[in-house]
C-alpha cells in the first residue's frame, strides 16, 4: 500500500510538473519555470513607463492573471521625468524601476547603455532585427507618427498628406493659423526632441519646413494628451509629430479629431524596454518583458490598448503587416541602435535646440 502511495505521489508530481511546463508559451526553454517560481517569490515587478496607465491597464491585468502572485507596480511618467528620476536613483544607489519602458527611444537607449541587464528574451525571434539591441534593449511597439486636425475647422480638401503639404498649408494662411499649430516642446519632452531629430535626418528641408509651419506661431506642449485636447476643442487647428496610437484611441470617441498619415515618410516609433541589471526583482522583470513581447501581450496592446504591435502574427490589422498594407514604403521605423545617441551629446543637443528655436521663432 505504501509503495502504491509513493508511486501515485510521484505520478502526481510528474503530472503537475508537466502541466506547469505545458502552460509556458511554445518555444520557451524548459527551465523557464524556475524564472516563474523566482518571480512569485519576489512578488512584484516595478515598471517605470511613459505609456499611460489607462492604455497599459489591460496589459497589466493580463500579466497578473497569467502569473498570479506577481503584482505590477506601475509608474506612469513623461519621458523627461522618467529619465531624470531613474538616473538619479541609480546614482544614489537606491531602489528604482526593475523595467524601463519608454517612448523616448534615445534617452531609453542611453539608460540601457549604462544600466541594462543582458537578457535574451525567448520572444526575440518574432521581432524585427532592428528592434533588438545587444540582447539588452527591445523595441516593443510599431507606432506611426501622424498629423492631427480639427475636422470642423479644417476643410477635407486642406488636410495635408505630407510634411511639405503641411508647411505649404500653414505658410499660405498665416493669419488663420496664428498660434493655432501645436507640437512638442523639444526642451521639455524627450520624445519631442527625438522625433524632431528623426525628422531632420529624414528630410533635408526640415528646418525650412519648420520655419514655414511656424509662420503663424507655434504653441508647444510636453504631452500628447494636451495637444489632442487643444486640437479637439479648436484652441489649436492642427498638430504634428503626434503618436498615432493615442490619436486613434481618442478618435474612436471624439468625432472632431481627424488624423492624417503623411505619405512622403511616416516615422515609426517603437517604445524601448530594458531590464535593470542587479535589480531585486530580476525574475519578475523577465516575465514582464517577455509577456509584453509575447503574442498574448502584443494582442492585448494591439486590440485593447490601441497600440500597434511590433509582431506579424497578431489578430486584426493593428500590427506591422496592417500598417504596411496601409502605408507601404512611406513607413520609416526608427531603429533601436547607437544612431539614437548621436544628438544626446551635450554640445550637439544644445546646438540642435538652438537651430530649432531659430526656425520655430521660439
Amino acid at each position: 500500500m505504501l509503495i502504491k502511495f509513493k508511486i501515485s505521489l510521484v505520478a502526481l508530481l510528474v503530472i503537475v510538473s508537466t502541466q506547469a511546463l505545458a502552460d509556458l508559451p511554445q518555444g520557451y526553454p524548459a527551465d523557464y519555470q524556475k524564472t516563474v517560481e523566482g518571480a512569485k517569490k519576489e512578488g512584484k515587478v516595478v515598471v517605470y513607463s511613459t505609456t499611460d496607465t489607462k492604455a497599459a491597464g489591460p496589459l497589466i491585468q493580463g500579466f497578473e492573471a497569467t502569473y498570479p502572485g506577481v503584482k505590477v507596480e506601475y509608474n506612469d511618467m513623461n519621458s523627461t521625468e522618467l529619465y531624470n528620476r531613474y538616473i538619479s536613483e541609480q546614482a544614489a544607489g537606491g531602489t528604482s524601476g526593475d523595467v524601463v519602458w519608454s517612448s523616448s527611444m534615445d534617452t531609453a537607449l542611453k539608460l540601457a547603455t549604462d544600466y541594462a541587464a543582458e537578457y535574451a528574451s525567448p520572444e526575440q525571434s518574432q521581432l524585427p532585427k532592428w528592434a533588438v539591441w545587444k540582447n539588452k534593449a527591445y523595441g516593443t511597439t510599431y507606432e506611426p507618427v501622424v498629423f492631427i486636425y480639427n475636422k470642423r475647422l479644417i476643410p477635407a480638401g486642406d488636410v495635408p498628406d505630407s510634411h511639405a503639404a503641411l508647411a505649404k498649408l500653414i505658410a499660405g494662411q498665416p493669419d488663420k493659423f496664428k498660434k493655432k499649430v501645436t507640437t512638442y516642446d523639444i526642451e521639455k519632452s524627450g520624445l519631442g526632441f527625438m522625433l524632431s531629430v528623426q525628422d531632420f535626418k529624414a528630410d533635408a528641408d526640415y528646418f525650412k519646413r519648420l520655419a514655414d509651419i511656424a509662420k503663424g506661431g507655434l504653441t508647444v506642449q510636453s504631452s500628447t494628451g494636451t495637444m489632442m485636447e487643444r486640437v479637439s476643442s479648436g484652441e489649436n487647428l492642427i498638430g504634428f509629430n503626434i503618436l498615432g496610437s493615442y490619436a486613434e484611441a481618442r478618435a474612436k470617441t471624439d468625432p472632431t479629431l481627424g488624423i492624417a498619415y503623411p505619405k512622403d515618410y511616416t516615422l515609426v516609433l517603437s517604445r524601448v524596454s530594458f531590464i535593470t541589471k542587479d535589480t531585486a526583482n530580476a525574475n519578475a522583470a523577465k516575465l514582464w518583458l517577455d509577456y509584453v513581447l509575447s503574442e498574448k501581450g502584443q494582442n492585448i496592446l494591439a486590440n485593447q490598448a490601441d497600440i500597434p504591435s511590433i509582431r506579424h502574427d497578431i489578430d486584426g490589422k493593428n500590427d506591422i503587416d496592417g500598417m504596411t498594407k496601409m502605408l507601404g514604403n512611406a513607413l520609416k521605423p526608427i531603429p533601436v541602435d547607437e544612431s539614437l545617441l548621436e544628438y544626446l551629446q551635450q554640445k550637439k543637443r544644445l546646438d540642435y535646440i538652438k537651430q530649432w528655436r531659430e526656425a520655430a521663432a521660439k
